[in-house]
């Protein structure tokens, strides 16, 4: 079976808190950025959007289109997540073929070690503490999406066994 194909402009931003997304979308038009961003807002959505799979692990029609979905340039996740927090979602992503190689960046609250270390065991591309000034949280945005957006070389996507 062929690889996912990837949509080279698309951001999945998994974030709970509605204030963050409209920081964040805030920053992308204002950085001139503004490219097309999915939100979701807990750990189970980010799986149904990226695998196509419930909790319960059933398909059904909308799951099977979103398996087939190109998969986003990459994805911004918060790790303080509902229903599957964002390590938990992690540990799925980096286990499944689809989204072995998937770039994901944590920007979080968490200061915590443990934090830190479980993500980038499970193989995060890249972690970034939330700012709590406005300015620098906009600033910080702004060169996250520069550089994953437009600088950064993605690698292929693993290619699925049939």
């Amino acid at each position: 079976m062929n690889p996912p194909e990837i949509e080279s402009s698309r951001l999945l931003l998994v974030e709970d808190d509605p204030n963050d997304v409209e920081l964040i979308r805030l920053a992308l038009e204002t950085g001139g950025l503004a490219a097309p961003m999915d939100v979701v807002n807990d750990g189970e959505a980010a799986l149904n959007y990226l695998l196509g799979e419930a909790l319960d692990n059933s398909l059904d029609d909308a799951s099977q289109s979103a398996a087939a979905r190109p998969l986003p340039r990459f994805v911004l996740l918060d790790l303080k997540l509902p229903r599957i927090n964002g390590i938990q979602l992690l540990q799925r992503l980096r286990s499944h073929p689809r989204t072995r190689r998937l770039v994901i960046v944590v920007m979080s609250s968490s200061q915590e070690d443990q934090d830190l270390n479980a993500c980038y065991d499970l193989g995060v591309n890249s972690y970034i503490v939330k700012p709590q000034d406005f300015e620098q949280f906009s600033d910080a945005i702004q060169h996250i999406s520069h550089y994953w957006m437009q600088l950064n070389c993605p690698p292929l996507p693993t290619a699925l066994p049939s």
